[in-house]
């Protein structure tokens, strides 16, 4: 009867080390992945102290390239406060697998019964499945907010995208001025032709009148006379048209000077906003590297922290 007991006892205290020893392994694990973080923060930490020094060497540049690394020191804060709560959640769960291994320990030097310690251990083994699937379905919720921000991103026109679609514009809006002043100019050119037409129209039904009268007029005094006057009068007609002609010629040659000197305004204008355009496209050009840049170490510092998440989720999970 003594040896079946012994037995027994050897059957029970072997699970117990099993389970003593895997928890010892957990604890180590996450002691392993806290160095593991404190070991990317340092590298963070370093690269933008890296980054500090290039922008004090930049003189001229130190202001907008300030300015840039906001959104890295942004991401660098978020990136130590998620990891403040990442290693205050893994001294919670060290403390707690600490406690278990403690608790482990006193049952087993206690010689609890088999069948308690069984029940136990599967109560602890259902509690880490629902800690671990409560941690999937989290990590299943930041991957899923993560997405709806990065297609936001997409959805966001870059500044190349803005300077094509901003050209594109411009040459539109050229093309409609073009159109405009073709249309404007046709019209102008209607409008004189009809004068011009009505001018000749009138000059003839003149000369028709003239030619009609003339004969009868010429044989009298009187007629001599109204021919003379009428003749006069048609002359000072003529004069005051051509008078009020060469008024509106001036008035014309003045706008033409005005806008002569608007459009040498105009073209000196568009060369400085040539020169302006292709500084502003260089800086875009610039801020396009910077972001790429810094979204590429944005991204392998989120993927390494979902890494050591998903780890550490598979190492609560074994």
């Amino acid at each position: 009867m003594q040896q079946q007991h012994d037995d027994d006892t050897n059957k029970v205290t072997r699970p117990e080390e099993e389970e003593l020893q895997s928890a010892r392994a957990s604890v180590e694990t996450l002691a392993a992945n806290l160095d593991n973080l404190n070991q990317r923060k340092a590298d963070v930490l370093n690269n933008l102290e890296q980054l500090r020094e290039r922008l004090n060497k930049e003189g001229d540049v130190t202001h907008s390239g300030v300015q840039k690394l906001l959104p890295l020191l942004k991401s660098v804060k978020d990136f130590e406060s998620e990891e403040s709560v990442l290693q205050s959640d893994y001294d919670v769960k060290r403390t707690e697998l600490e406690a278990e291994v403690c608790n482990l320990e006193e049952k087993i030097s206690a010689g609890m019964d088999s069948e308690v310690l069984c029940k136990d251990l599967d109560c602890l083994l259902s509690e880490s499945l629902e800690r671990l699937n409560a941690a999937k379905k989290e990590l299943a919720a930041r991957l899923r907010a993560v997405m709806s921000v990065k297609r936001k991103l997409g959805e966001v026109p870059t500044q190349s995208e803005l300077i094509q679609y901003e050209c594109g514009f411009s040459d539109l809006n050229a093309h409609i001025q073009e159109k405009h002043r073709q249309t404007r100019k046709y019209y102008a050119t209607y409008n004189t032709l009809l004068e011009i037409k009505e001018l000749m129209l009138k000059e003839t039904s003149l000369l028709n009148s003239i030619s009609s009268q003339f004969q009868d007029a010429i044989t009298t005094t009187d007629g001599r006379t109204k021919l003379i006057d009428s003749m006069e009068g048609i002359v000072k007609g003529s004069q005051q048209k051509l008078q009020k002609i060469e008024a509106g010629l001036q008035q014309e040659q003045k706008g033409f000077d005005a806008l002569k000197k608007r459009y040498a305004a105009a073209m000196a204008e568009q060369r400085r906003c040539y020169s302006l355009l292709k500084a502003f496209q260089e800086e875009c050009a610039k801020n396009e590297r910077l972001r790429g840049q810094t979204s590429v170490e944005n991204a392998t510092a989120a993927s390494s922290i979902a890494e050591t998440f998903k780890h550490q989720c598979i190492t609560i999970d074994s």
